[in-house]
Parts: C-alpha cells; structure tokens; sequence
C-alpha cells in the first residue's frame, strides 16, 4: 500500500527556529506541517473507512484500525510534539491538551506527564529494555499458526479466507517446528492446545522481562507505544510507527496459514527452509527499521 500518497516524512526537518528551549513554528510552517501529516494519512484512512461504511473486512488493511484502539480520526489529528510553540494558533485549534501562550499555544507538557504518569513510565522501561536485548529471529512466525492450531476453517478469525493446509497439515507443522513466541499479545490469541507448545508463558507482568527487538509484534507495537505518547511526541513519529506497522503486518499474514494470494500477497511458505530464510531476513529488516523509531520514542519521553 503506498504510504499515504504523500512523500515520507522519515527523518525530515520541518522548517522551524529555536528560542531558547522551546521550538518556535510560524503558523504557516505549522499549518503545511499539519496540512502534510492528513494528507499521509489520508492515504490509510481513506480506504478503511469506504471499506468499512461497504461493509468489507480486509486482513491486512484493516488491521491496525480494528486491533488497535487508535481512531482514524485520532491518528489524522496533527500535534507538533512537546516543547513547541504554535505562532498565531488557539486552544480551540488544537485541542484540549493545550495550553494558551501569548500570541499562540504549546503542549500542556506537565499536565498530560502528570496525568499519565504511570503510563509514560511503563513504555520507558518497556522500550529501553526490549532495545538493550539482541533480536531474536527464529520464531518464523509460527504465532499466527498457533492461533488456527486445531481449529477448523469454520472456527478460524479470518474465516473469510482459506486456510493453505488442511487443519491437519497446519497442525503437523505447528507440532514439527514448535513454537518460541515472547510476545504477549500474540499468545493470549493462540488456541488452547496450543499454548502448551509455546517454550515460554509471557505474561502482561513479564512483557518488560520477555520482550526482544526482533519480534515482529514487539515492532508493531512501536505505533501503539507512539499514540499512547499524543500529543508528547510529534503525529509524524506516529506516522512513521504506523507505517512500519503496515509492512510488518503485510509479512505477518503472507507467512501466516491463510491463502491470500487472491488479495495480491504471496505466501511466505515458512512450512519450507526457503520461506524460513525469507522470512528471518525480513524480519531482521524490520528491527533495524524499528530501532531508530524505539530510540527515537525514548528520546521523546
């Protein structure tokens, strides 16, 4: 899916000039900014919401919007981040987590750090934990098959789409390659007999132990972790996050038991040593692309 028919936005500068600590945007920097963040993310957007109002569900497409608690609306809204000031701008502009400042508006940085105290320190020992560990990669992605495991098409999520084994096939590989997932909110989704397969029984109290920088959902996550953040950290960080939570999705379900080839993904056959090799080497791309974006994140906080 092209990236919000808008030119990435990865590591730019916007225009801008310092005072003192506090970054100084001239409303119209910050208005092409904002303007630039919509029309990115109208190019996610825009499709899930005609699908949704036709009454279409897509795997891949519409997953981080039916997953994750974001809004479309919520993730379109523009916030320039902490320590900026908003030249000629007003509270009603921008919203209730801002303060009035002579002749515009900032974050009211304290009083969201106080609200959300507890939370911000949470994903702080979250994200520098998960960056201090090596990236495992020798879970190929056999989550997504645990959560079919001995289940028929019938009893599947995505029951719209076909299986590319048989359940009983599926279940030979689950029980030939095993499964290693650390990731909690991949293994709360895995069937009943699956569980007992995993090598490990993460927890949400053991996430910050458990969780490494290779795992593919660990990675996703970073959106999450980013719009928990608003309006802390700039909606283009967000943007970034929610774009390599795209891709990843994308391998997820190519190397996931569905047949979606008719939905223009080829299969990544990790039932194969050709599809494992595919697979360990996308996903390793996927943490060096996700690294950036975690310290980047534990800089904001």
């Amino acid at each position: 899916m092209a990236d919000g028919g808008a030119a990435r936005t990865e590591g730019a500068a916007p225009p801008l000039a310092t005072l003192g600590r506090m970054t100084v945007l001239e409303r119209p920097a910050w208005v092409a900014r904002r303007l630039a963040h919509e029309q990115r993310v109208d190019g996610w957007v825009g499709p899930h919401l005609s699908r949704r109002k036709a009454g279409r569900r897509h795997p891949v497409e519409d997953f981080l919007f039916t997953y994750y608690s974001h809004r479309p609306a919520q993730l379109r809204r523009w916030h320039p981040g902490a320590g900026v000031f908003l030249a000629d701008a007003t509270v009603d502009e921008l919203g209730r987590d801002y303060v009035a400042r002579p002749a515009g508006v900032t974050v009211d940085t304290d009083g969201v750090r106080e609200r959300r105290a507890d939370s911000i320190a949470w994903i702080r020992t979250l994200l520098t934990r998960t960056a201090a560990r090596p990236a495992q990669l020798g879970c190929f992605g056999m989550h997504e098959w645990a959560m079919v495991y001995r289940q028929t098409q019938q009893e599947v999520r995505h029951d719209a789409w076909p299986l590319r084994l048989s359940p009983a096939e599926t279940a030979t590989v689950v029980e030939e390659r095993g499964v290693r997932c650390s990731h909690f909110d991949a293994f709360r989704f895995f069937t009943a007999p699956a569980r007992p397969l995993n090598v490990l029984t993460p927890t949400r109290e053991l996430q910050h132990e458990l969780e490494q920088p290779g795992c593919l959902h660990a990675n996703m996550d970073l959106y999450k972790w980013a719009y928990k953040l608003s309006p802390l950290v700039p909606s283009e960080l967000v943007a970034d996050c929610f774009a390599l939570a795209h891709d990843i999705r994308t391998l997820d379900m190519r190397a996931s038991p569905y047949d979606l080839a008719e939905l223009g993904y080829p299969p990544v056959r990790i039932e194969t040593a050709a599809g494992r090799a595919e697979y360990a080497a996308a996903q390793r791309a996927f943490a060096d692309r996700a690294a950036p974006l975690r310290a980047r994140l534990v800089a904001a906080i």
